[in-house]
């Protein structure tokens, strides 16, 4: 879950913070919209996805541009040095041509890269992207008038670091407290309202109309029909001035590549690049497991006798499952009188465990349980590797009726009304290192 190392390019005078994340036969370089920074960024699961995604087919190169989160604090700059700082960065990561990924107000510096240096521009990926901010007689497409500018930005310094435009940015977002607060944390984290403010004067005054034609690499454009932030026409522009580009028109409103409907802009992206739509079968995947087991099953057994003791557990077998299917979990293997689970997100896999705990309360029975989020290695049906066995070990050191998670899994629910005790650092067996757990603080059945 950490996020890739950072390392640092020389452009003139400047430090530029970029990152590399996997080993794919092509470079992709990302050139991000308004506010980066590199470790808050790799913090929200569908970005991190969305980069690990993209790293199965390509070495991605991801970078802060200057002034903002990692990189050297300093004004914002001109298209022409933040152009510079992507040579910097290329030439520090060893990547002679590069697809270059403009997103949003990273659209406008992409196209003068591509139309400035064709030679080290391998393709150009323009997703969500924007010409020209500012809305005139001549470009009504734009985000703004002039006159609505300025009241917005006057407004900045006080609106900072609260998360407010998040709704803009995520419309169909599924954690919209959790997702503010997030993106709150990234306003802060990658600069000041001072300098927040130079950078959206820059970018409003930004006009490429006239760079857009000069482009000559091959060139796919994704936009959604009803983005919330970037008007479907500059896409549609866009389109129609590049030669021989691609042009994909999806349905929605999300601006931001990697949420909502990421998986449809991949598969774009994908077969752009590699000729290949589909991905490969992935041998690994990131899973929520759940284990349970009765506690005190030895001693209950043997006061019980067996055939007592195999009808509670057919009993208890059916009141798990129900809530398995309730909660969308899949089992992946019954040992005896516990449950392995795989779940595709850890509030429900939490949430079904304490629905389970109650459940069997009725017959009499004490269960715990242990929540883990991790890197799984798909085997068949099954999953296995080091994030099943910490599933395991922190399901070991709960009590009955206890829902242990690790700090993994509670980091993943902010915003989700889980709430959760400290219960300090355990060692696990077989497990290297100090693992941080955390005992679910009340019951919250619910769908």
């Amino acid at each position: 879950m950490s996020s890739p190392p950072v390392q640092y390019a020389t452009s003139g005078e400047v430090e530029i913070a970029y990152q590399v994340v996997g080993e794919g036969p092509a470079d992709v370089v990302w050139v991000a919209g308004s506010i980066t920074h590199l470790d808050v960024m790799w913090e929200h699961p569908s970005y991190r996805h969305f980069c690990e995604q993209l790293a199965s087919f390509s070495r991605l190169i991801l970078f802060d541009k200057r002034g903002m989160g990692l990189s050297e604090r300093m004004r914002v700059g001109t298209l022409e040095e933040r152009m510079d700082d992507v040579r910097a960065v290329m030439d520090a990561a060893g990547s002679e041509r590069a697809a270059l990924m403009g997103v949003s107000e990273g659209g406008p510096m992409s196209m003068l890269f591509a139309a400035t240096y064709p030679e080290r521009t391998q393709a150009l990926l323009l997703i969500g992207a924007e010409i020209k901010e500012a809305t005139t007689d001549d470009w009504p497409w734009g985000e703004s008038t002039r006159e609505e500018f300025e009241g917005y930005i006057g407004q900045l310094g006080e609106r900072w670091g609260k998360g407010l435009g998040a709704s803009l940015y995520f419309p169909d977002d599924p954690d919209p407290e959790g997702t503010r607060r997030w993106f709150g944390k990234l306003q802060t984290a990658s600069m000041t309202p001072g300098d927040a403010t130079a950078f959206q004067r820059m970018a409003f005054d930004i006009d490429v109309r006239d760079v857009v034609p000069a482009v000559h690499v091959p060139t796919l454009i994704v936009h959604r029909t009803d983005d919330t932030i970037c008007h479907v026409e500059n896409a549609r522009f866009l389109a129609a001035q590049i030669p021989g580009s691609r042009y994909v028109e999806l349905h929605g409103a999300t601006h931001i590549p990697w949420a909502e409907g990421r998986d449809e802009i991949l598969d774009e992206i994908r077969e752009f690049l590699t000729g290949v739509r589909e991905a490969p079968e992935p041998d690994r995947v990131l899973a929520t497991v759940l284990f349970t087991d009765i506690v005190g099953s030895t001693e209950r057994a043997t006061k019980l006798g067996d055939r007592r003791w195999r009808e509670l557990l057919v009993a208890h077998h059916a009141a798990v499952r129900r809530q398995l299917e309730r909660y969308r979990g899949r089992e992946l293997d019954t040992a005896g009188d516990g449950f392995l689970a795989s779940f595709d997100g850890p509030a429900r896999a939490i949430r079904c465990a304490e629905a389970a705990i109650e459940a069997v309360r009725g017959l009499g029975l004490d269960i715990r349980a242990g929540v883990h989020t991790g890197e799984c290695e798909i085997a068949g049906d099954k999953l296995a590797g080091i994030a099943v066995h910490i599933g395991a070990r922190v399901a070991g050191e709960a009590g009955p009726g206890e829902v242990l998670v690790s700090s993994t899994v509670r980091d993943l629910v902010a915003g989700s009304g889980l709430e959760f005790e400290d219960r300090g650092p355990a060692s696990l067996k077989g497990v290297p290192g100090e693992w941080r757990l955390y005992r679910v603080a009340e019951a919250r059945v619910g769908s």
